[in-house]
Formats: C-alpha cells, sequence, structure tokens
C-alpha cells in the first residue's frame, strides 16, 4: 500500500464531515474526460471519496467500479452508489489491460513522491492500448502535510512530467488552476491527462 497512514487515519476519524463537504457537483473536469470516451466505456475511479464523479459518471450510462483507500470513505460511496465500493490504494492496483479509462481526482495527491512512479506504471498496465488517465495534484515545492495532518506530495509541473514519461503515454497534457481544497488554503492545481498507446 502506497498510501500514507496519517492521512487514512484522518479520513476515518472525519469521514463524515469529510463526505458532507465534498458531497456536492462532480468534477468540472470530468465532463471533458468522458467526452472522447465510447459509450458504456469500463472507467476505474481511485479515490472517489464521497462518490459524485462515480455517480455522475454512473447517470451517463458508463461501466464504473469505483474504489477508495479509506475503508470509511468507501462505506460512504457504497450507500451513496448503492453498489459495493472497494477498498483499494493505488499502490496496491494489480489490473491488467482492464479499462478503458481511469479517474483520479485529488487522490495521488497523497501518494508518496518516492512511490508516485509506480503507481503511474501500474495505473498504465491496467488501461486498455489507448486508455484515457486524469489525475489531479497540489502544485508546490516540496513534500509536506497540512493542517490536518495530511500528507501531499506537492509536485512541479514539469516534476509530475518526468514522473509520468517513466511510463509510456501516447499523448501527456498539463493544465493549471487556482483554487482551494478541504483545508481553505489558497493551491494551484495540477490537471493531467494522459492516453495509453
Amino acid at each position: 500500500m502506497s498510501e500514507d497512514r496519517q492521512t487514512l487515519e484522518f479520513y476515518a476519524r472525519e469521514a463524515t464531515t469529510y463526505v458532507h463537504w465534498s458531497c456536492t457537483e462532480p468534477s468540472r473536469h470530468l465532463d471533458l474526460f468522458l467526452s472522447d470516451l465510447s459509450a458504456n466505456a469500463r472507467i476505474l475511479e481511485l479515490g472517489c471519496g464521497a462518490g459524485s464523479d462515480s455517480a455522475a459518471m454512473i447517470a451517463r450510462g458508463f461501466d464504473v467500479t469505483p474504489t477508495d483507500a479509506s475503508p470509511e470513505l468507501a462505506a460512504s460511496a457504497t450507500s451513496r452508489l448503492a453498489r459495493t465500493v472497494s477498498v483499494l490504494a493505488a499502490g496496491d492496483l494489480s489490473a491488467v489491460s482492464e479499462f478503458d479509462a481511469i479517474w483520479a481526482s485529488a487522490c495521488l495527491l497523497h501518494v508518496p513522491l518516492q512511490d508516485l512512479a509506480d503507481v503511474i506504471a501500474r495505473i498504465n498496465t491496467a488501461l486498455k492500448p489507448e486508455g484515457r488517465f486524469y489525475a489531479s495534484y497540489k502544485s508546490g515545492q516540496a513534500e509536506g502535510r497540512d493542517r490536518f495532518g495530511r500528507y501531499y506530495n506537492n509536485p512541479s509541473a514539469p516534476q509530475l512530467e518526468d514522473i509520468y514519461r517513466n511510463s509510456s503515454w501516447n499523448s501527456l497534457h498539463i493544465k493549471t488552476n487556482p483554487g482551494s481544497g478541504y483545508d481553505g488554503e489558497s493551491t494551484t492545481w495540477l490537471h493531467v491527462t494522459a492516453v495509453k498507446p
């Protein structure tokens, strides 16, 4: 498992409050991602949290497999989605050519930086040829923890690009935008979309 223990303890302790905060509209980046997929595409969501994005994908007819590294968040999403949400750390992903797309919004940012290249490689392996992958990260200068004790890898855009290049991608795009998160602190978000050859 590549997820940070202290971070998982936060989500166990604060699951109810976090779900209430995050159980809103799906990601504004989701529609564009889905627009390039065929109907009934098989999608793995890593770090589904409260299940908002999975709910939106399911409503549009996609074959969605929602997962989360936190047992407490997975249980909450199971209740919301009326389907089993598996407990899965991204570092434990072992699928081979199973998914048309993998959606990982604001979850891989908790993977220890030293493990991120391995996780990206596992995601690449889990995708079918021409499979699409999205993930978002908080940009920064160094690894660290927020005021809740959650770990963040805080990569720069060039650093992320180098990490992704350890795996084979047909295309790789990184976009940025200002925003914040559960901690209310201003940050720059990095949105990475990659396509497997």
